[in-house]
């Protein structure tokens, strides 16, 4: 149930192909998510549009953590937060791609509940699980909000 009292999410997981050789279990999803170096946060806006973005993320637990990091951008009130706080229901996805041996494509997407982090020790602990990711965070600490997904269903393929 979603914290609006409504059904949400169902729980199977992606089909393989047929014939396909390689499969994913969730141990697996789990490691390629978190060793994913960048991923693609999707949000509802407040009139019902999609809203995707690609970010940097830690994976921990069974949240996914996203900063508003000191890259260029015109504000730190991201459309992203804005989204979050009128309509909790977001997705996150990873995935690789190869031209050349499509028997290594895989995607993990994971679904759930967002929730924007402005202060705090759940965001002073999100910082520095992305400061042991990404270096660029050792010297640049992220100043804005913090984006805790907590997942409620994982989707994976093959």
């Amino acid at each position: 149930m979603s914290p609006l009292g409504q059904p949400f999410f169902s729980s199977v997981r992606a089909r393989s192909p047929p014939g396909s050789v390689r499969t994913v279990d969730l141990g697996t999803a789990r490691r390629l998510l978190a060793d994913a170096r960048v991923g693609h946060l999707g949000t509802v806006t407040p009139v019902g549009h999609p809203h995707v973005v690609p970010c940097c993320f830690v994976l921990n637990g069974d949240h996914i953590y996203s900063a508003v990091d000191a890259k260029p951008k015109s504000t730190l009130a991201l459309r992203r937060l804005e989204n979050l706080r009128a309509n909790p229901v977001a997705t996150f996805l990873v995935d690789h791609y190869d031209d050349e041996d499509w028997g290594a494509l895989w995607w993990v997407r994971v679904d759930g509940w967002g929730r924007v982090i402005v202060d705090g020790g759940e965001r002073d602990e999100v910082l520095h699980l992305l400061a042991s990711k990404y270096v660029q965070y050792r010297s640049q600490p992220p100043p804005g909000s913090v984006i805790a997904l907590d997942i409620e269903h994982w989707r994976y393929w093959p």
